[in-house]
């Protein structure tokens, strides 16, 4: 199947063909053609399927046959989880409405409010956002959905878990009318929230599955090493780093310390590295994230912020230094490689404290998983055994206590009850009244 295949508009298939898009990704495949007839879509596929092209061509698609309900709101509102994806959705926009008079807006957190309330008074035709600030813009009256054609949520599931779901409300009630489209997708269809959430912003949705979040991912090459503490950790990543071939690498840490720490490190083996965490400011983040997808970096040093969003070919591996908390979040770390039909390879480090978090991705890929060694850099650390569980033996009772039994009186039988029959006392349905005796009469004692 081609493009050509899902009832494009040909200024968009011309658009693509430009771009070198050849073949459209199954998810492309299923839900173009839905989206370009109107309907709401919840949709689940793994990482790197390609979905953000499912949903933006709809939505070009709509700029191009239909008119604008209004002049003034958006036409097409795209909430994304976090700063780094909004900002790679922006970036993909921009390339298919680069020419055309349908502009963008991108409104996420730790930019200026200020510039973002003129860039609304342009009345773009897209808008990008996360959704905590896009709310912050609708509570002080900077934009208004009244015209919302397209609401489009992409990684749902993630949104829900960062704890935007009053946000998520309030948009929905922004633009709720029976003429909006709305579009879900999420890693999985069976998180508790997301299924929620759906049933009350999608009206008669087409479920879309392809694929499960935890299929392997066959581009990638995964590995598993067994380290005893910190140190043995460190020598482990310092021998990945000296003798794979890599074009570019992402670490992935538990905390901030430990991504300035490693950060900090590497730098002095003079490695060409750049931390990213949470605490900065936009500004910041994307600075550094500009100059490691121009090749100034050659290894990104991170925590969960950047595990999903990242779309850079260059990345040829990812290393887990520290497995992560949930087990959903390891295959969007390890999705960051082997993107774009590229090879890629994921290395993750299991050490006593990771084995607990190991256990859980072990279980959500359902897979059993068996490690490898670096030779000269072997571990002692085998594995946790699973804990015994508790057996609750009945305690025996102590001679004073069956002393006690035995000197307890017997609990009295229950009297059985009388059955005599007293005045005035009910029967069945008939009352028993004793007759009174006749007095005798003076005669008769004569």
């Amino acid at each position: 199947m081609q493009f050509n295949d899902l009832g494009l508009d040909q200024r968009l298939i011309k658009k693509l063909n430009h771009l070198a898009f050849d073949k459209p990704t199954e998810i492309q495949k299923a839900a173009i053609p839905v989206g370009i007839l109107g309907k709401d879509v919840l949709a689940s596929s793994k990482t790197g399927s390609g979905k953000t092209l499912a949903f933006l061509l709809p939505a070009m698609q709509r700029m191009y046959r239909s008119k604008p309900f209004t002049r003034r709101d958006p036409r097409v509102v795209v909430l994304t989880p976090t700063r780094e994806l909004a900002k790679q959705v922006f970036a993909q926009l921009r390339t298919l409405n680069a020419g055309t008079p349908y502009d963008g807006a991108l409104i996420v957190g730790g930019e200026n409010f200020n510039d973002q309330v003129k860039e609304l008074r342009k009345d773009p035709m897209f808008v990008i956002a996360t959704p905590g600030r896009l709310a912050d813009h609708l509570e002080h009256r900077s934009t208004y959905l009244d015209g919302l054609e397209m609401l489009i949520l992409d990684e749902a599931d993630r949104m829900l878990d960062l704890g935007f779901e009053a946000q998520l409300r309030r948009i929905h009630e922004a633009a709720n009318h029976r003429r909006r489209q709305t579009m879900m997708f999420s890693a999985t269809l069976d998180h508790t929230d997301v299924v929620s959430i759906a049933s009350d912003m999608l009206n008669a949705p087409k479920r879309i599955s392809i694929g499960h979040s935890a299929e392997e991912h066959t581009d990638i090459t995964q590995r598993f090493l067994l380290c005893d503490h910190l140190d043995h950790k460190q020598a482990l990543l310092d021998k990945i780093l000296e003798t794979e071939n890599y074009n570019q690498v992402i670490i992935f840490t538990a905390t901030r310390a430990d991504t300035d720490r490693l950060t900090k490190e590497l730098n002095e083996r003079k490695l060409k590295a750049v931390a990213l965490s949470g605490d900065m400011n936009q500004t910041q983040r994307n600075a550094i994230m500009s100059q490691f997808e121009r090749d100034c970096h050659k290894i990104l040093v991170t925590t969960d912020v950047a595990s999903r969003g990242l779309d850079i070919e260059k990345v040829s591996h990812v290393i887990n230094f520290d497995m992560p908390k949930h087990a959903e979040e390891y295959v969007h770390r390890i999705g960051r490689t082997g993107r774009a039909g590229n090879k890629g390879d994921a290395i993750s480090l299991v050490g006593p404290k990771d084995w607990k978090s190991f256990k859980n991705v072990e279980a959500f890929l359902q897979q059993s998983i068996s490690f490898t060694t670096i030779e000269g850099l072997e571990g002692k650390f085998k594995g946790l055994k699973p804990a015994p569980k508790k057996k609750f033996a009945k305690k025996k009772p102590t001679a004073a206590k069956q002393q006690d039994k035995k000197t307890q009186a017997k609990p009295q039988a229950k009297k059985k009850m009388d059955k005599r029959f007293y005045d005035n006392m009910a029967v069945g349905d008939n009352v028993f009244i004793p007759k009174k005796k006749k007095p005798v009469s003076p005669s008769s004692e004569d």
